[in-house]
């Protein structure tokens, strides 16, 4: 729990504060998770640097490995905030359609949380906050496929199901399907794609002719 009292000064010392701020403790790590974002948008992750994200936020150079530890601590709070924002963003879609649009829109608005979260190499697997996060998108995703008729195999479903959001997202992070928009807004188009792998039976209407 976060003191309301509890500040850390940004100064190397007397006279060294000007134009810098004085943070709580869970405002500075809220801006060194934005400045870290802002380089990973811009330069991936591999550019980040603590010492360069305590200059861009303002403080000291200690500040960062006070709350995040080194890189791999940093890169995992992204990661456990990405995962939090997806679930989010997943919770109470409708069908399974509509959460891979979901899906698809959350890569478009995060897009450094989107490149840090499925990079395992970068994280650190162990962290309790990333795992639970991670789980509550997992049990997101794992709902869509829940309200299926007929699956088989509701896991392969799942993992078919976020392959083609998630590989669609990919594609359009590294503008690789601009052209193909034509204009049109990406949640728009994947579902397009959706309606041609999409069949009635699994939306739970009955084939047109079907016996």
């Amino acid at each position: 729990m976060t003191s309301r009292s509890a500040h850390e000064s940004t100064g190397a010392g007397a006279g060294t504060g000007a134009g810098r701020s004085t943070y709580h403790h869970g405002d500075l790590r809220q801006a060194v998770l934005a400045a870290a974002l802002d380089v990973i948008a811009a330069e991936g992750p591999g550019a980040l640097s603590l010492r360069d994200l305590a200059r861009r936020a303002g403080v000291s150079h200690a500040a960062p490995a006070h709350h995040f530890k080194d890189r791999t601590g940093l890169l995992t709070a992204v990661a456990a905030q990405g995962y939090d924002l997806l679930a989010g963003a997943l919770a109470g879609a409708p069908e399974l359609r509509e959460r891979g649009v979901r899906y698809v829109r959350f890569a478009v608005e995060h897009p450094a949380h989107f490149q840090v979260m499925f990079q395992p190499e970068l994280l650190r697997a162990d962290d309790p906050d990333l795992r639970a996060a991670r789980e509550r998108a997992s049990a997101e995703l794992r709902a869509g496929v829940a309200g299926l008729e007929d699956v088989p195999d509701a896991r392969e479903a799942g993992i078919a199901a976020w392959s083609l959001a998630h590989g669609f997202a990919t594609l359009l992070l590294t503008r690789n399907v601009t052209d193909a928009l034509g204009g049109r807004a990406p949640e728009e188009y994947f579902r397009s794609l959706t309606g041609l792998l999409f069949t009635e039976r699994h939306s739970g209407k009955e084939p047109e002719g079907g016996t």
